[in-house]
């Protein structure tokens, strides 16, 4: 039907370049989406040095400006890197009603994150605790410092800051980072700040790259960084499953937080 319909931005990881067939089909259950790209991509930089938030401001402003998205807030959806910066979107820019993390880290990890006058350093690593599979693929799970100071780590996205509902999906067999572990952490700092519980479903079995329905499981794949196959987890029954629920997940969490169709029965694309 005509508008205007719920907005959502929606972010991939440290691959770069523009994926648009995840906001296709949020756009096919009446969300205005808008895939971003921030880097690798026509005129943005070829490689990402540092994340500065007021870009993806602008893409706020663009899309609650936009004739087509109902207002007054917008959603956030990202995997991985991409989570991570939804995630500090979340926290310091205004006008964000609801945000979905996929296998995000919590933390500036790869690079440092800007907003005006702020700073989030990224997380140091020690690359000697990668491990190297069976297969010759590399397991770079255990390589950062992300347990010094726990939820009070320098390098932590301030979560409590954000205004609205924040969802963590997380894979439990995640090799590219501890993503429970890191979950468990983001729902320790928000009860320290006296905000509620994060709201987190965990799914044995299930690795990094969790997709749509019916998409293939990528166990492994060249890292953008790296440049070498690392391991990403997953066993390919579980995982298949838990993506199936996640998207009914995350439907059913925009629904309700952004307005849209409420009958999500099943997990169809």
């Amino acid at each position: 039907g005509p508008g205007p319909f719920p907005g959502i931005i929606d972010i991939f990881g440290i691959g770069g370049g523009l994926l648009e067939y995840r906001a296709s089909l949020l756009a096919g259950h009446g969300f205005a989406t808008l895939a971003l790209a921030y880097y690798n991509f026509e005129d943005l930089p070829e490689e990402l040095d540092s994340i500065d938030l007021t870009y993806f401001e602008e893409a706020v402003c663009y899309m609650l400006q936009h004739s087509q998205v109902k207002g007054p807030g917008i959603g956030l959806l990202g995997i991985s890197l991409g989570a991570d910066i939804c995630l500090s979107m979340a926290s310091f820019l205004k006008n964000i009603s609801a945000t979905v993390s996929i296998n995000g880290s919590g933390f500036s990890g790869n690079k440092p994150i800007y907003y005006k006058q702020t700073c989030i350093p990224s997380l140091s690593y020690d690359l000697r605790r990668i491990k190297v599979t069976f297969s010759g693929v590399l397991d770079i799970v255990d390589i950062r410092n992300d347990t010094v100071g726990g939820y009070e780590n320098p390098s932590m996205i301030p979560i409590e800051k954000a205004q609205g509902p924040i969802l963590f999906i997380v894979g439990q067999d995640d090799h590219n980072w501890r993503s429970e572990l890191y979950a468990q952490i983001a729902s320790e700092r928000l009860q320290a700040h006296g905000k509620e519980k994060l709201k987190i479903i965990s799914y044995p079995g299930t690795g990094h790259y969790i997709e749509p329905p019916y998409f293939p499981l990528c166990p492994a794949s060249v890292h953008k960084l790296l440049n070498k196959p690392v391991l990403w987890g997953g066993e390919p029954r579980a995982h298949s499953k838990a993506q199936e629920d996640a998207w009914k997940q995350i439907l059913t969490f925009f629904c309700r937080h952004l307005g849209g169709p409420q009958n999500i029965a099943s997990p169809k694309l």
